[in-house]
Formats: structure tokens, sequence, C-alpha cells
């Protein structure tokens, strides 16, 4: 009975849902509703006429007759031959559309359209202006190579071409101009030239606007008339393509000419059928991939990336490495302006706010920014010069950039093969990196069925296959979540342990910050504020913003005689004595912060009226933060039990103190 009154219920909510679904249905206003309509019966009803006027009966021998069948092969040739030349001339064009800036573009934009808006004729007239006999080019053509155009069925393809290629521009362009480049930079970071990089990455990522610009291409060229009787003329068998012997039929046959227009709309209807409305190179939906594989424990006995047993990988072949020692050294100008110097193995956490200059720093040592320069030298080689691809300068971008058109191992082995290994020695290797970092199992696996951090991990694998001499980590465990974090960044700790170059990680995170480097660089507006080892940083923060991101308070102020006077207000006691007028940064730790909820007497000096602000749970405490009109906000941490006795609720009205010696000052 229970499931009976499940299915009904069931039923029951659909046919609501279903209801509200129609209820919320925008039903458009009569005024707008009706030139919609009259504007599709003014589109269909030609197309009905074709319908209505064709003999049906005799449509096999319409388009079986010796002249359509001729003019259906010519036209064949000269669309395909039309869609090659397009796609030879016009993929470079929109390429150099979408991703490269340069004086004249808006005007060459409007070259490659104006074939689309000029009449027909008119393109034809030009056509023979340009490349006819008695044109600009066509004395030198005939004279030079023997080519004559107009008239011949090369003609045809050229007048086709003129009209056709530019639907192959705009939807290629549309969608290199949707393709994010940090999957092209990345390439270019394991070594890949630019042209292997639009071979292999490029035109992969874009193959549905490709494709669809090419259809509507071919299609275009297959039913062009007007540029082609005015430029090459109506010869039987040589460019007496299908449209004009349609024109030809309506004279002396126009059933027949119904028929062959029936032939033609049919065509173009399967290609439009056939794209789906993807007019501008939108990609494809695909199928739902297969879930992601979930994180798993390692099990017992098996090797995992962080195990201190050594791995000869797959089949006995131990990762490679260069056996290399590279120290860094790099002067940074532009938006930067800073020079780094590090050993090899050396690993180096760069932090500061949005807007300090880390990824730029990140971008200059690739070659991939105008906004700053860097003179850099890895060993004894000065790469300043060398194009991003030859550097030996990998990158991992916050998000991995997986190529998704390949799987795992073709993503690991990408740089190797970029750097001319074999292809089976480069699958070798890359199926040792993918064992040594726990994910040989997923080696045939594409990107979208990876889980964050085993896409992490290959993303990792992929740079460290590509034998880098440095290496980039730009936030490369923010989309994680804490578990597969900690898991990511253990094997991250364990394999640069053994990297023979020096790596620079972007991070946000203080645990990755202290856990994963060996020294902090600290930017603020493009300049380093701080280059200290990590515990160095955490004692005597220079900025606030990296106070902040340890867990500190952190208030800027001028010494005085009696203390610190602060930069937002107010007044601090400490037990440091300071030159007066000397800039200062007075640290003080939350749990060095004492809430009541009546004033404090005894030893405290500084003491503060407040309001509560919010209240977190870090682990096992709780953060509690205090806004006062007469201090900077603070942060006071304690215990669930101490907050429950105090009765710490939003807005509840508080005291904060901190004792003298418990504040650290920081000289700036």
């Amino acid at each position: 009975m229970s499931r009976l009154r499940s299915r009904a219920d069931t039923r029951s909510g659909t046919r609501v849902r279903t209801r509200t679904r129609a209820r919320a249905r925008t039903r458009p206003p009569l005024a707008l509703a009706l030139p919609a309509l009259l504007a599709v019966a003014f589109l269909l009803l030609p197309l009905v006429g074709i319908l209505v006027r064709t003999q049906w009966g005799e449509l096999g021998d319409h388009l079986t007759s010796p002249g359509v069948v001729e003019a259906l092969k010519l036209s064949l040739l000269v669309s395909l031959w039309a869609l090659a030349l397009s796609l030879l001339l016009g993929v470079p064009l929109a390429w150099l559309l979408a991703r490269v800036e340069f004086k004249g573009k808006a005007l060459v934009r409007s070259l490659v359209l104006l074939p689309m808006v000029l009449p027909p004729t008119v393109g034809g007239v030009a056509l023979l202006l340009g490349f006819g006999r008695r044109g600009l080019l066509g004395p030198w053509l005939e004279g030079t190579f023997g080519i004559t155009l107009p008239f011949h069925t090369s003609g045809a393809v050229v007048a086709a071409t003129f009209v056709a290629m530019p639907f192959l521009v705009i939807s290629l362009e549309g969608a290199l101009g949707g393709l994010r480049q940090r999957y092209e930079e990345t390439a270019a970071s394991l070594g890949a030239s630019p042209v292997r990089v639009f071979f292999t990455v490029t035109l992969p990522m874009v193959a549905p606007g490709l494709i669809a610009g090419a259809a509507l291409t071919w299609a275009r060229a297959l039913g062009e008339f007007g540029a082609t009787i005015t430029f090459a003329g109506n010869l039987p068998g040589t460019t007496q393509t299908l449209p004009l012997q349609v024109y030809l039929l309506l004279q002396d046959k126009p059933e027949a000419a119904t028929s062959v227009s029936l032939l033609l709309l049919a065509i173009a209807m399967g290609v439009l059928i056939a794209l789906r409305g993807r007019w501008t190179g939108t990609p494809v939906a695909r199928e739902a991939a297969p879930a992601p594989v979930p994180e798993e424990p390692p099990t017992e006995g098996a090797h995992t990336a962080g195990s201190a047993r050594p791995t000869t990988g797959v089949g006995g072949v131990a990762p490679p490495h260069d056996g290399g020692r590279w120290p860094l050294h790099a002067t940074v100008t532009g938006f930067n302006e800073l020079t780094l110097d590090a050993e090899p193995g050396t690993t180096i956490a760069v932090v500061g706010e949005n807007g300090a200059g880390k990824t730029t720093l990140l971008r200059a040592l690739l070659g991939l920014t105008p906004r700053a320069h860097a003179e850099l030298r890895l060993g004894d080689t000065d790469v300043t010069a060398l194009p991003p691809h030859e550097r030996q300068v990998a990158w991992v971008p916050q998000d991995g950039a997986l190529f998704p058109h390949l799987t795992a191992v073709a993503n690991t082995a990408y740089g190797l093969r970029a750097r001319g290994v074999p292809r089976a020695q480069a699958r070798r290797e890359a199926l040792a990196w993918l064992d040594r970092l726990g994910v040989l199992h997923l080696a045939d696996r594409r990107p979208a069925q990876l889980s964050g951090g085993q896409a992490q991990r290959v993303a990792l694998a992929r740079a460290l296959a590509a034998r880098p001499r440095l290496l980039l980590l730009d936030e490369p465990l923010a989309a994680l979540d804490q578990t597969t974090r900690a898991r990511v960044r253990h094997t991250l700790r364990t394999h640069l342990a053994g990297f023979g170059g020096v790596c620079l990680i972007v991070t946000h995170d203080p645990v990755e910050a202290v856990s994963l480097a060996d020294r902090v660089l600290v930017l603020a507006d493009g300049r380093a504020l701080q280059d200290a080892p990590p515990a160095e940083v955490t004692r005597h923060p220079r900025s606030p913003w990296v106070a902040r991101m340890l867990g500190r308070n952190a208030w800027p102020g001028t010494a005085s005689a009696d203390g610190l006077t602060l930069a937002a207000g107010g007044r601090l006691v400490v037990a440091e004595a300071l030159p007066e007028g000397a800039k200062a940064l007075a640290i003080i730790a939350p749990e060095a912060v004492s809430v009541y909820t009546d004033r404090p007497g005894g030893s405290p000096r500084n003491v503060w009226p407040g309001t509560v602000r919010e209240i977190t749970a870090v682990g096992s405490r709780l953060r509690v933060l205090v806004a006062s009109d007469t201090a900077p906000d603070l942060v006071a941490e304690i215990t669930p039990d101490a907050a429950a006795e105090l009765g710490l609720v939003d807005g509840a009205s508080v005291w904060t103190s901190v004792k003298a010696t418990e504040v650290t000052l920081v000289r700036l």
C-alpha cells in the first residue's frame, strides 16, 4: 500500500511540476507573435511552393538526365576544390584574426565579410577585373604560368571560393576566440613549437567550429550562381554547375528546374540539420562521460605516490631525470621589479594579495607577457632570447589545463613527443610518471573522466615528464577539497625533493607555503616585499596581508614615545622600544587576544570595547572577529566552551585585551 501511495505521490508531483512549468512559460504579446508568425510563413512559403510544384513521378528522370548528372558532377568538383582552397587560406586567416593584434585588423575583417554582403554579380565583375585576361593579375598569370581563369573550371572554383570562404573564417574565428589560450600556452611550455601547438592542440579543440564552417562553406560553394556566371561563364561540362543548370532549365523545362531545385534544397537543409544550429562553432555537446574514478586510499602493499620506497615505474623503466642541476638567476623588469637567485632543488612559494604580480612573474619567466620582461638564466644557459617552447620552463596553471581531446597518458607524453622522443619511448616514460604519481590506472581516461585530484596529479606528471629546468605552479591545489589537497601536497613534496631545477609555486594557502617551500617570496605591487625562509616569514611577516594569511592580526603604525600610533586610528602599547617615527607592523596572534563580557581589570594595558561581527570554526577552536570604534578589527581565537560561557553571538557587545608583551613589532 505504501508503495502504491509512493507511486501516486510521484505521479502527482510530476503533474504539479508540469503544470508549474506550463504556467511559467512566457506568453508572447500578440504585437510580437503575429509579425513573427508572418516572418516564418514568408520564409516557408517558397519552400512549400517547391515541394508542391515538384512532379514527384518524374523526379527520377529529371535528376538522371545527362545534363543534370554532368552539372552535378561539376558542382561537386568545384565545391570540393573551393572547400579545399578555403581551408588552405581561411584557417590561417581565422587564426590571425583571433590570436594576433595588428594594425588594420578591422579592415581585414571587413574584407572577409565583404563577399557575404556584396551582390554576387558585382563579385563576378570584381573577379574579372582582378583575375581576368585584362585584369590586374590575369595577364601575369597567363604569361607566366599559362593559367587562364575566366571561362574555365578553375575560374568557377575561384568564384565559389570567393563567396564561400567567409563562412569558414567567421565560424572558425568565433571558435578560436572562445578557446582559452592557457591550453596553447601550456603546450608551448612543454616544448611544442607554435606550428605543433596549432595542429595538435588548437585545431582538435576547435574541431566543432571548423566542421561547422567547412560544411557551410561547401554548401555555399555548391549553390554559387551569380559570381560564377559572371566570371567563369556558363559552358556545359566546363563551368555549368547545377545552379546554372537550373537557370537554363527554367527557360525550357520548368518542371525539371523544380526537381533540380529540390535537390539543392535538400542538400542545403541536410547541412543545416546536421549542424543543428551551430553556425558560430559552438562546441558540439558530447555524450556524458563516465563518472570520474573516485579517489581511493592505496591498498596494502601497493606503491603510492608518497611512499618512501622508490619505484622503477612500468616495465622496470624508471622515470628519467637529466641528472643536471640548474640554478636560477632572473632579473625581472616592467610591472614586476625584482631579482631572483636560487640554487638547484629550491622551492619558492610566491604569495601576495590579488594584483601583486604573482601570475605576471610566472608569465614573465615563461616569456608570455608584455607586462614584464625577465632576463633568465638556467644553469649555464641564458634563455632570455628564446621563445617559450625552447626555454625548458614547464607551467602548470591552476586548473591543470589538461588537453581534453587526449588521454592521461597522451597528455603526459605530450612534452616528450614535442621534444622529439620516439612515440614508444615517450609512452613508456609517461606511464612511469603516472605510476609514480599513483594514477597509472587512469592512463587511458580523458580529463573529463578524472576527479580534481586525479587531474592535478596527471598535470604534475605531464610537467615533470617534460624534463624542465624550471617548474612553475600557479595555485596547483586551489581547486581541490581538503582531503585531496593534503594527498596531492604530499605527492608534490615527495617529487620536488628530487627535482634538479627550481620550482616556483603561487599560493594563497599558508599550509602550502610552509610545508612545500624552502623560501617564501612576498610580492606587493610587483616588488619583493620579503624573501625569507617560511619560519622567518611566519615569525616576522612584513606584510599585513601575509600576516592575515597566516592567521595573525596585523596592524601597521608609527612608533611613538609610548607605543605605536596605528594607521587605522588608535594607539597600541608595546613592550619593545623602537625609534620614534619608525614605521612598523604590530603582529598579534589570535590566541593572545582575551575576550570578556565586562571591562577587564588587572595587567592588560591594551583594552578595547567592541562588537562581535563574525564567528567561524577553525578545527576544534572558534575565531571571533570583533569590530571596535577605538581600534582596528581584531580576531580572537577561543574554545567553543569559552564562547558558550561568554554567550557569544553575532552582535554581542564584548571587551578585548592584549598584553603588551604579546605584541611583536616588525620594522618596515
